[in-house]
């Protein structure tokens, strides 16, 4: 599958005019806990040639494409990927830590990773880690028969918010690390272990009863994290010409491949 990856990447690559700097898994693959039967969700990007960047009218500053056996291509060009760095985009940080790399000029993402560590907005994050969570909880954890996956779309934003509290930097993207950084060992833990041994198996998870034990420590972190951003000061942001200067420079080594 990583050959099919590649050879879609550089035929975009040919037909936009554009160059990759960097290529990754994201979504439940990235996280640790797919299915055999997961899609491919593979998020990208890119920088267009100089020209491009010289012209007074907006363009479209992304690109998406889904392809045969569930191949999900979507990728930011430089700038916007550069002005949502600047937010604190959690998904971005994400990427920028996924396991699984197809392209990577690593040089660039390397001094994008340094600069990751000075724009990175612990209150931002928090929210949307929360809010990830709180939405899996409510939509698909509340009755007597749960949709069982849906525990790990809640446990993992769950783990992300412990580790920001604890470290102030953002969370690894897997899943595994997290529960092994912010989880004791006991039946809480190999109640989730056990969970997800099942998924990552390719065993079929649909609907089944609530698990008790998972869902009240749900409840708890989410109202405890809820409360916890109400005393939270917001991070003053940082000044924006280091990720200009990011971007010239990319484009003066790239805008012309």
């Amino acid at each position: 599958m990583k050959e099919q990856i590649l050879t879609e990447l550089h035929h975009l690559e040919n037909q936009h005019a554009i160059k990759i700097l960097y290529a990754v898994e994201s979504g439940s693959r990235a996280w640790g806990f797919a299915s055999t039967d997961s899609d491919w969700d593979v998020r990208f990007i890119y920088v267009h040639r100089k020209d491009w960047y010289l012209s007074i009218d907006d363009k479209k500053d992304s690109i998406e494409i889904m392809l045969p056996d569930d191949l999900d291509l979507s990728g930011w060009e430089l700038r916007k990927a550069l002005k949502l760095f600047r937010k604190s985009n959690p998904p971005l940080y994400e990427w920028l830590n996924s396991p699984i790399v197809y392209l990577e000029e690593k040089n660039t993402l390397e001094r994008l990773r340094n600069l990751s560590t000075e724009y990175f907005n612990p209150k931002s994050c928090l929210y949307h880690y929360l809010h990830m969570a709180e939405g899996n909880f409510k939509n698909y954890l509340q009755k007597d028969l749960v949709r069982t996956k849906k525990y790990f779309y809640a446990l993992r934003p769950v783990l992300a918010c412990r580790w920001i509290e604890r470290t102030n930097t953002m969370p690894p993207t897997e899943f595994q690390h997290l529960l092994d950084s912010e989880m004791e060992d006991g039946p809480l833990k190999n109640e989730i272990i056990n969970l997800l041994i099942r998924k990552i198996s390719g065993e079929e998870i649909g609907e089944e009863p609530k698990i008790d034990l998972i869902h009240a420590y749900l409840a708890e972190q989410i109202q405890y994290y809820r409360d916890y951003l109400t005393q939270f000061n917001l991070k003053k942001q940082p000044d924006t010409e280091q990720l200009n200067m990011f971007f010239r420079d990319t484009l003066k080594a790239f805008g012309n491949t």
